[in-house]
């Protein structure tokens, strides 16, 4: 149950937060100081921000949907959030950023990790890789 909700939650920030991205990839200079400053700048930060972004909560979605799939998402998301939570803090700490935009994506992003490595690694019952 608290995987499903995991996963939900993921499905209703990921999906939004990609559309708009990929329908609106200026404000992303606004949010995060990221801007493109030709078209294949835009469509790399459409590509990234919005069709990366809406495929991970569709794989979310099929994970949340299909009980055969749920493993499948949750380890993609504890590597995925592994490296924009390791790379983010530490690059925040190099740099002494903590803009508010980092600042959300750096808990948001640390928080998930946590959650994923208890859930999928060191809880009681987690699943033991076969031989």
């Amino acid at each position: 149950m608290i995987a499903r909700l995991f996963l939900g939650l993921q499905v209703l920030l990921f999906i939004p937060y990609g559309l708009y991205c990929l329908v609106s990839p200026g404000m992303l200079a606004g949010a995060a100081g990221v801007a493109a400053n030709s078209i294949t700048g835009t469509i790399e930060l459409q590509s990234m921000y919005g069709g990366l972004q809406v495929s991970v909560g569709v794989l979310c979605l099929l994970g949340l949907l299909r009980k055969d799939f749920e493993q499948v998402a949750l380890t993609t998301l504890l590597f995925l959030f592994a490296g924009l939570a390791v790379v983010r803090v530490s690059l925040a700490l190099m740099h002494g950023d903590f803009s508010g935009y980092t600042v959300f994506a750096m808990s948001y992003e640390t928080f998930c990790l946590v959650f994923l490595g208890w859930w999928l690694l060191l809880r009681p019952g987690a699943a033991t890789p076969s031989s």
